[in-house]
């Protein structure tokens, strides 16, 4: 999402595309991107740069938000889930996505229908597999009936606990992964967000409550205590943030995003990281509910989603 949205003014395309192809050089082998990055530009980027490399990866993408006359909007009528899904198989530069998520859950719409469509793509051979994002354990629940979910994304780091009230268990019980957006929480446990104003006039970061200033002053007390966790395990603090998440579970996945080759490097070593049991119940208690200041989104956005809320 970074190399084309929200994070922003998106870096060169020259950069962006030798980033992805590092990141394939690597063996990053699971790329993540969706319709609404860029409005299209994301894809597009990603069918350019790396298309030509199709077999080397897995491709997972997105419907159900996109832009429309330069707004968000969240539609998960099947008749615009499979205009979405034309339109970025043009962009890709392929004829089959191997995970296709709804990115999100529209209200107006049974997730019985959403869901229903989404497995005529799999019959079709347009998609080889479907998950849902930013949704509860019991919307996951309904979903699954109508065609098997592979995958379930929501956010999920030390400072964003939610899944942890079900879908990290519902995701196990199925047999589907827990994809887990943010897993360095936007950067702040990078260390790379120290103050609201430095952040860039369109970055998505400036309505979260979590980095506004009355907030981000206590939780950068929290990721001071942090920092030194990671300095005496031998690491990065985003490595610690990974490590920890990767830690959940055999199913579950983190997927950073970055436009720093050295942070795509830092984080492709994460998960040869051997965190001590003991540091990681550390992290536990540091990141306990309660500790951090500030929602995760906006009053509007957090109606929007269905995934469980602290």
């Amino acid at each position: 999402m970074p190399l084309s949205h929200a994070y922003g003014t998106p870096p060169e395309k020259s950069a962006a595309t030798r980033l992805l192809n590092e990141a394939l050089d690597l063996g990053y082998d699971f790329f993540d991107t969706a319709a609404l990055y860029g409005f299209g530009a994301n894809e597009e980027l990603i069918g350019e740069a790396i298309g030509h490399r199709r077999h080397d990866y897995i491709l997972a993408s997105k419907c159900g938000m996109t832009g429309v006359d330069g707004q968000r909007v969240i539609d998960g009528r099947p008749e615009t889930l499979r205009r979405t899904l034309d339109d970025s198989l043009r962009r890709l530069k392929t004829d089959v996505i191997d995970l296709y998520y709804l990115h999100r859950w529209d209200k107006t719409v049974p997730i019985e229908d959403s869901v229903g469509e989404l497995g005529r793509f799999v019959a079709e051979g347009k998609v080889r597999a479907i998950g849902l994002s930013e949704v509860s354990a019991a919307t996951l629940r309904r979903a699954h009936p109508v065609h098997p979910i592979a995958a379930l994304q929501n956010e999920y780091s030390p400072w964003s606990r939610n899944p942890e009230l079900g879908v990290l268990a519902a995701t196990r019980e199925i047999g589907a992964a827990l994809v887990s957006f943010s897993p360095v929480a936007r950067g702040f446990l990078a260390g790379s967000v120290t103050n609201p104003d430095g952040l860039p006039d369109k970055d998505i970061r400036r309505a979260m409550p979590r980095f506004q200033a009355d907030n981000l002053s206590t939780n950068l007390s929290i990721l001071e205590r942090f920092q030194r966790l990671a300095d005496n395990s031998g690491c990065r603090p985003a490595q610690l943030s990974l490590a920890w998440v990767l830690s959940r579970g055999d199913h579950v996945i983190a997927i950073p995003g970055t436009t720093s080759l050295q942070h795509l490097r830092e984080n492709f070593q994460a998960r040869l990281l051997e965190i001590d049991a003991g540091v990681l119940k550390q992290i536990d208690g540091l990141f306990a509910q309660g500790s951090i200041a500030g929602a995760r989104y906006a009053p509007a956005t957090l109606a929007e989603i269905d995934s469980e809320e602290y």
